[in-house]
Order: C-alpha cells, then structure tokens, then sequence
C-alpha cells in the first residue's frame, strides 16, 4: 500500500482560521477532525466496542447480511472511504467487491497510523489494492474529482454524515456530488430517528467503562498540546445529551469550575465558565424520507437502501 500526503502530511491540524472560527462560535466547539490523533483513533475503536454502542454491531450486520448485494449494486472498480478507520466492518464488503472484479480500495482518514493500519488487515484479500488518502474529507474528494480514472464509488459509513453541523453537511454533501461522474456510486449510512433514552445510552459510557470520556477529553488535550496551552482534564466533565429540537446528539466537555485555556499560538484564550460546555462532537439523526431528500438534492438519485426497521439505522445507495 501507498500514502499519499494531500494536506502536506498532518498540517490540516495547524488549520489556524478553521479553529479559530469554530472557537469562537457562540458554542465554542472544537473541529472533528481534531478528535482524530493517534490516541483519538485508539480510543474511538475502543467506543466502537462499548456494549452500549449500537451503530457499530447493526452496521456490521447489515454489511454481513446484504455485502454481496450491496458490492454488486456499486459495480465500480475504484472504491474509496471518508473517515474509514480500521476498516474492519468494510472488509466484509471489499471482500465482495473484489471477487466480483479488481477493486483500488482508496481509504481516507486524518490518522496515517490507521491508514496503515487497516491497508494490513486488508492485505489478504485477492483483487484488492489500496492507496491511502491521508486528509480531510475534502482534500481527499477533490484528489478523486481530479483523478478522473475507472468508476467510483464512495462509502460514507458509521453514520459519520450525521457528525457535521447542517451548513457543513450541506457543503460535505455537494462536494461528494461534484467528485462523482455519472454512473458514479454514494452509499451513505445514517442513524434514524428514536427515543432520547436510547441516544443518551449509545453515546455516555456505561458503568465501568471511560472510552467515551477519554475521546472527547483528548480533543481538548489534542488542542492545547498543539498550540502551546496547558490543560488540567480534572476540571471538565465528558457527557453528551439529545437535542430533539435539533435532533442531534450533542456532545460536550462541561466545565467543572470557571477556567480559561490560553492557546499562544492561535492567540486566542478559551474562556468557559462553570457549567458551560465545549462542543467536540455533533451526531445528528435522520428521518428516513427527508435524509433521502436532503442527499438527493444535490443531484444524487435514490437507489436501493438496507434498513434495520427495529435498530432504525440504514445503509442507502444513491447514484449520480
């Protein structure tokens, strides 16, 4: 496997306006992608295996019960990832795809180490090549919008199309039509709408167990590490709560006194009072017509999707 460097190595975590601007939001939220270091991505493969958290398991079943239908829909040599990890549940499904045909898997992540990662555990499956894309989600779909090349399809799975605010899944979701030719694939999955009480246990840490909190605490570590604070992780409290106004799942540090973060090399000062919350993570939920409205307005046709009625969790298939 190769990788290859689309934001000159890791410099999108130096994206100084990016962070800036998402600081300084009315809800101080810090950027996604920043939840993604090396330790980020170990602890979020530890969430994936919380026996609370759902997505994963019902995801991996649907992969398992309709890879072979799904693989056979997308009919496209070249298959790339957004936000693929360790790529263990998208095994099942290049497994698939490559015994159909000679498949380039084309993986796209802001971890290099999972990149790697996951081109190892793929290594055994005949037909299958790989190429890394180490970047955001945007560097990498312009990389394939100016590849041109062999049909594309593009998974966007662990319903992660729902960690984005709607202005940004607006723009994610253009962008992803406009690196796609016609005859092109988009298979997206997203969490469907439910109960709060089944959010809030999906999303908190069970007893005896600290993944959750350990991820959304090292984003804040992440940060000051990167631009010269200092952090005492002691004087914030990880919780996420629903928002069925809004209908996201809405995760926060929660200041357990008044602090202040001071970050010299964004010259900035993060101000949060007792009781006040740091945004490090949105996970909104859909309606199932209107998510497959919202896709279709930029240009994407539904065409077969894979439900979970009793889970509420999906896999849907558009088509450029």
């Amino acid at each position: 496997m190769s990788v290859v460097e689309l934001e000159s190595g890791a410099a999108f975590f130096d994206d100084v306006a990016g962070i800036r601007a998402c600081l300084t939001e009315p809800l101080p939220r810090i950027p996604p992608w920043f939840g993604y270091d090396e330790r980020g991505s170990e602890l979020f493969e530890q969430i994936t295996e919380l026996p609370t958290y759902y997505l994963t398991r019902v995801e991996w079943a649907l992969l398992r019960r309709h890879g072979a239908d799904i693989a056979a829909r997308l009919g496209c040599p070249r298959v790339a990832e957004l936000g693929s990890g360790s790529a263990k549940k998208t095994r099942l499904l290049l497994a698939e795809c490559a015994a159909r045909r000679p498949t380039h898997y084309l993986p796209v992540d802001v971890s290099r180490e999972m990149l790697e990662h996951s081109a190892d555990r793929l290594g055994d499956l005949p037909g299958l090549s790989v190429t890394g894309l180490w970047g955001r989600y945007e560097a990498g779909l312009d990389r394939l919008h100016d590849d041109g090349g062999a049909p594309l399809a593009v998974l966007f799975l662990g319903a992660n199309v729902g960690n984005t605010t709607p202005g940004e899944r607006s723009a994610l979701l253009a962008r992803i039509a406009a690196a796609l030719r016609p005859g092109d694939a988009f298979a997206v999955s997203a969490d469907l709408l439910k109960p709060a009480a089944v959010f809030e246990t999906c999303y908190n840490d069970p007893p005896g167990y600290s993944a959750f909190a350990d991820f959304r605490l090292n984003h804040l570590a992440h940060l000051a590490r990167r631009f010269g604070g200092q952090v005492e992780l002691d004087d914030f409290r990880a919780a996420a709560h629903y928002d069925p106004d809004h209908q996201v799942v809405d995760g926060r540090l929660w200041a357990r006194r008044d602090r202040s973060v001071e970050l010299p090399v964004l010259g900035l000062s993060l101000d949060v009072r007792r009781g006040e919350g740091i945004n490090v993570g949105f996970s909104a939920k859909f309606d199932r017509d209107g998510f497959r409205r919202d896709v279709e307005a930029h240009g994407l046709r539904a065409e077969a999707e894979w439900v979970d009625d009793e889970a509420g969790y999906g896999i849907f298939l558009f088509r450029r």
